[in-house]
Parts: structure tokens; sequence; C-alpha cells
């Protein structure tokens, strides 16, 4: 059992949904990214999305669009990042870390060298949005070598028959895309996402966690009533490119805490 089971382990015990920002790494600045992942274990997240910078993030809405050009432009690369988990864990960062990112890069530095060095850094799960189920044969062998989890992601559109495909190959939990497009804070949740939460449920008993789509406490507040996760990534980045970014991610963390503290009923 790896950080992520243990932890919904626990969450489960506490009848709690899981807290999961997403931080892109090397924005606004190698040094802040850096300190941010601390900061954010510290405010009250469950688990840390780490995004991996890329050239062509097809997933991603304008903010993380803008946020990831930066962080290239800062010379943010993935051995960069796996130095930077290696960090977080160094100075005391336990709870589970993910990285999030394409898939090119990985295929570059190499799958098995790449899943071998993620758990030498402390990493303990694998998002890759344009990898599916049927090519993920290399990386499933690799990551599963070294205890790392592979998480697919479903999207509302996905038939059953993919979503069962999907729900069977991923380890960790389930990554459902609350909209369709790409990632970014909508005004609103979407109308059919508790039914779209409750296709999933009803093929799996793995964990279900929601992204892309959560703007603040109260859809977050939301989220956390019907899934076993809430994800939230252009929110923050919004937050931490507008000034202060150690104090606005403290902060807008200790919020969504705040929200989602409740017991699942």
């Amino acid at each position: 059992m790896n950080r992520i089971e243990e932890k919904f382990v626990e969450l489960g015990t506490q009848q709690r949904a899981a807290l999961m920002p997403y931080l892109p790494l090397g924005y606004p600045t190698v040094e802040e990214s850096q300190d941010l992942i601390r900061v954010i274990a510290d405010a009250g997240a469950d688990m840390i999305e780490l995004g991996v910078p890329f050239s062509d993030p097809l997933a991603d809405g304008p903010v993380i669009q803008h946020a990831t050009q930066v962080a290239l432009k800062n010379g943010v690369t993935l051995a960069k990042c796996l130095a930077m988990a290696r960090a977080a864990r160094d100075a005391g960062v336990t709870i589970p870390l993910i990285l999030m990112g394409y898939a090119n890069p990985i295929l570059r530095y190499g799958i098995a060298a790449f899943a071998r060095d993620a758990q030498n850094a402390g990493v303990d799960g694998l998002i890759v949005p344009d990898l599916p189920p049927e090519e993920a044969g290399a990386f499933d062998a690799a990551t599963r070598a070294h205890d790392l989890a592979l998480i697919f992601l479903a999207a509302p559109t996905s038939t059953p028959e993919r979503l069962q495909k999907i729900a069977a190959a991923t380890r960790g939990f389930v990554y459902l895309v609350s909209v369709v497009g790409v990632t970014g804070a909508r005004a609103q949740l979407a109308a059919d996402l508790s039914s779209f939460v409750a296709r999933v449920r009803a093929i799996t008993s793995k964990p279900v966690c929601v992204g892309f789509g959560i703007a603040n406490a109260e859809s977050a507040r939301q989220v956390a009533q019907i899934a076993d996760g809430v994800i939230v990534g252009s929110a923050l980045v919004n937050k931490i490119g507008n000034g202060n970014a150690i104090q606005a991610a403290r902060e807008f963390i200790a919020e969504l805490r705040g929200a989602i503290n409740h017991k699942i009923e």
C-alpha cells in the first residue's frame, strides 16, 4: 500500500474527502514553487498534484498554459521536477505527491528510468492526460515495478464500456473530468456532475476524485459531498500568480480545507 492508498484509508475513517491542489512546478518562480509545496501541505492539502511543464498542454486552459510557459522559461525540466519532489521530501513533506505531465517528456527521459527516479524522489503517482489505457502497457509495467499509482482520466462523454476500461486500469483513484473541455475555473459546476459520479461509482469501488472547473470554496464543498477527492488547479494558479504567492496559497488552501472538512454523508 503506497501513500495514496494509505491516505484514502485514513480519509475513509474520517469520512472526509481529499483536498488535492494542482501546482505547476516552476511557477511563478522555481524558488517560490519549491516553497509552495511545503506551504500547501502545511495549510491542509491531503495530496498534491505536481504539474510538469510541457510546450503543448492539450488538456489545459489558458491559466495553466500560461503558468507552464513561464515554468519552461524558468528552465524547468522533468529532471528538475523530480529534484523538486525529492527536495520537498527532504523538507519534511509527507503527504502523497503525484506528478501530472504529458507523455512526450517521459518517453524522452525513458519510461523505466523515469519510474525508478520518481520512486527514488518520493513520488507516489502519475497522471498522463494524453495517455489512453490502450497504449499504457509500458507505463503500467514500469510504474507497477516502482510502486507508483498510474491514474487515468474519465470524461463525461466516456461511454460505459470506456469507463469500465478506465476504472479497471487506474490505480490510486479515478480522475473524473467534470466538464467537456480544458482545465479552468467555471462559474458553476456541471449540472450532470452528480450523475457522472454515480455512473463511475456503480462500476468501481476505487476512490473517485473530481477535477477541472472547481473555482472556489463553495464549488469545492459541493464536490466533496459526492466525491472522494476535490482537485483544484486553475483557481489556485490564479491566486499565486497575482501578488504574494506564498500568502495567497496558504490562505486559499486553508479556505478550501475549511469548506470540505465536513464528513461525507
